[in-house]
């Protein structure tokens, strides 16, 4: 069998486990048409994985797109339901240039919504769903979680706000410390919160056993509800092979004007780069003009191709350039946090010879950017 046949096969496996797996939960699947009114992606771009759209002009002269993302389609063409809950899930193809491609291509994405009257149950579900949804593709899995809307609200609660709110959530996500607590002295916020708020976002693991600990270290910064809201979430989940792949990590950022609770990722050994993402969007809801909560995750399809390929190819996943100066200890959680996500990490100042990379990137001023 051929890679190409390899690969077809692995997507009907993975697929047709996923959608037996969501309609044994009741989810029932929703079809869409391959086209959308472009307005809908320019008015949403920062939701979208890549902004690069296919766009064409149809023959009433009407700008169309092919979808390069399901959830704003399903939004904008589901009934809005506040006291009610629709269960949905889709497998469709997208149209998009991946991360570091230059050419677009045809990617199958499978994933959920939950959309209406959303509980701790539903978040629950979700949650399990996820899980169960990546142990499908591999068993060495991790899902790391998050809620924005405490960490959006821990943040404000220390003193940053504006601009440096936007600052503080990409150090966060980048597990770039060092310039974060630079940042809080810039803003002249005392020395005894900065140190309480690092010890808050640098507390990982178990979700029952940190949760406990960041209320508690929380408690007289800000309102610590929601997290004891998604503890008693992540306490109902049932099975305990999905409870154990959970890992609670600040780092799992989105974009705030779009999520506000539980955000998520999930990580398969090997591959560079999340496999599964989803979370709360109930401000895209919002700015949609819908009265509904929702909730959902989708599951990126083209990531199978890497994990299909044979990794003994390359000798390093990730090949991580960086400067001469670089600050040794943000640039250390950077690699820290790739090797978290599965990749074998090599920094260098240069490239070196000889070695075979599935990705090169470059690390500089606190970011970190794809190169190949």
């Amino acid at each position: 069998m051929n890679l190409q046949n390899l690969l077809i096969s692995t997507y009907e496996k993975v697929s047709f486990s996923l959608r037996d797996l969501y309609s044994h939960y009741g989810y029932t699947q929703y079809k869409m048409s391959k086209f959308e009114e472009y307005d809908l992606y320019a008015r949403n771009k920062d939701f979208l994985i890549s902004d690069k759209v296919i766009t064409f002009t149809d023959l009433s002269g009407k700008l169309m797109a092919l979808k390069p993302d399901v959830t704003l389609s399903i939004v904008k063409n589901s009934i809005d339901e506040p006291d009610t809950l629709q269960k949905l899930y889709y497998a469709e193809n997208v149209y998009r240039a991946t991360k570091g491609a230059h050419a677009y291509k045809e990617i199958m994405q499978v994933g959920l919504e939950c959309m209406g009257k959303v509980d701790d149950y539903c978040l629950c579900e979700v949650l399990t769903l996820a899980a169960k949804s990546l142990l499908a593709i591999s068993d060495n899995v991790v899902m790391n979680i998050s809620h924005l809307g405490f960490l959006s609200d821990l943040i404000d609660g220390i003193g940053i706000s504006g601009q440096d709110k936007t600052r503080a959530i990409q150090f966060i996500g980048q597990k770039n410390y060092h310039e974060l607590s630079g940042l809080c002295r810039e803003l002249l916020i005392d020395e005894d919160k900065i140190s309480k708020f690092l010890q808050i976002l640098t507390t990982t693991g178990s979700p029952e056993t940190v949760l406990p600990v960041i209320s508690c270290l929380a408690a007289d910064i800000t309102d610590v509800a929601p997290v004891e809201r998604l503890l008693h979430v992540v306490q109902a989940i049932g099975d305990a092979e999905a409870k154990g792949i959970l890992h609670f990590d600040f780092s799992v950022v989105d974009d705030l004007h779009y999520y506000n609770g539980l955000v998520f990722k999930g990580f398969v050994q090997g591959l560079p780069q999340s496999i599964l993402s989803g979370g709360q969007y109930d401000k895209l809801m919002r700015k949609m003009n819908r009265r509904s909560c929702a909730v959902g995750f989708a599951v990126y399809m083209d990531m199978l191709e890497r994990l299909d390929a044979d990794k003994e190819t390359f000798d390093v996943d990730v090949v991580l350039i960086y400067e001469d100066g670089a600050e040794p200890a943000a640039l250390r959680s950077c690699v820290d946090s790739l090797i978290a996500q599965g990749n074998r990490v090599m920094a260098q100042q240069k490239i070196p010879q000889n070695i075979r990379y599935r990705q090169l990137m470059k690390y500089a001023c606190g970011e970190v950017s794809i190169l190949e």
